[in-house]
């Protein structure tokens, strides 16, 4: 297998080193509050040799099921090409041809935490391919993550993991991105030693009478209307904050509010005044009988 692809021109290192583990989207810790957690590890040794994806397997009680888009992957030894990348070992998951294609894997738990490593092909490059994670819940986007493999070579070996406070059940691996620098590559990768936390989450309490919340539109073009309806006397503070957690914007700040209805305008900029991009935000508000988050989806 060797596909070779020399006519790009070179690039400079720090752009793929820029992406290295850079998350793309984050929940916001507020959202959920794990409460029990345990991780399983899949070493795929005890997969069937030889089989093409889809199959299945149980991990301490965690079934994952794995399939692929185009040609896809199958089981095979991980010294199938003569050498056995660093790290992998036994059974792994193996490209069958030399055309990319996705790696799909479902849950039939909600997960906080995955990882996955890899080795793309690539032969004596200066840098290495850029490879993502992206986490649904069904069919709901929780987030993605970029990273390469931190020392390039001939079939380097990476680890790709995502984590969230969101809990997530479905995962794509993706072969984002050919090395910058160019060279000998091709858009495939090997995968062996998956490990995945299971998470048992569960929403933040809210103290009796707390207020009730709801976003309309949403998702939200040019602006979103929170609509508030407090039942205890206190002070109130409402905030958008980003996916990963960040503040982007105070719309009420320790205001002195009375039981009641309000509705809270936000026009989809931040504290500088700057129009925030589509994506996934979170409101915050926090009354006397303590903080509910609430997703706000915006659109441009």
């Amino acid at each position: 297998m060797h596909t070779v692809h020399s006519s790009r021109p070179p690039m400079a290192r720090a752009s793929a080193l820029a992406v290295a583990t850079r998350p793309v989207l984050v929940a916001l810790a507020l959202m959920l509050i794990p409460t029990t957690a345990f991780a399983q590890h899949f070493d795929f040794d005890s997969a069937p040799v030889h089989s093409s994806l889809p199959i299945s397997l149980t991990v301490g009680g965690v079934t994952a099921q794995f399939s692929a888009s185009g040609s896809g992957f199958s089981i095979q030894p991980a010294n199938t090409l003569g050498f056995t990348p660093v790290g992998f070992g036994g059974l792994c998951l193996y490209p069958n041809s030399v055309f990319a294609a996705d790696l799909s894997i479902s849950f039939d738990q909600v997960l906080s935490d995955f990882s996955i490593m890899y080795a793309p092909e690539e032969y004596a490059c200066d840098s290495s391919a850029i490879m993502r994670v992206t986490a649904y819940k069904d069919a709901i986007l929780v987030g993605s993550n970029l990273t390469t493999a931190p020392v390039p070579g001939t079939w380097p070996v990476g680890t790709l993991a995502f984590s969230s406070t969101f809990e997530f059940n479905r995962v794509v691996v993706h072969y984002e991105r050919a090395p910058g620098s160019g060279g000998d590559w091709g858009p495939i990768f090997m995968a062996d030693n998956m490990d995945v936390t299971v998470a048992t989450t569960s929403a933040p309490m809210a103290g009796l009478g707390a207020p009730r919340v709801s976003v309309k539109p949403n998702p939200a073009v040019s602006l979103a209307m929170i609509r508030i309806e407090q039942t205890r006397s206190g002070p109130l503070t409402v905030t958008v904050h980003d996916a990963a957690g960040r503040l982007v914007r105070t719309l009420v700040a320790g205001v002195a509010s009375e039981p009641g209805l309000r509705t809270v305008e936000w026009d989809g900029c931040d504290d500088a005044g700057f129009r925030v991009g589509s994506g996934i935000y979170f409101c915050r508000v926090q009354s006397p009988t303590g903080p509910l988050v609430t997703r706000i989806a915006f659109r441009r």
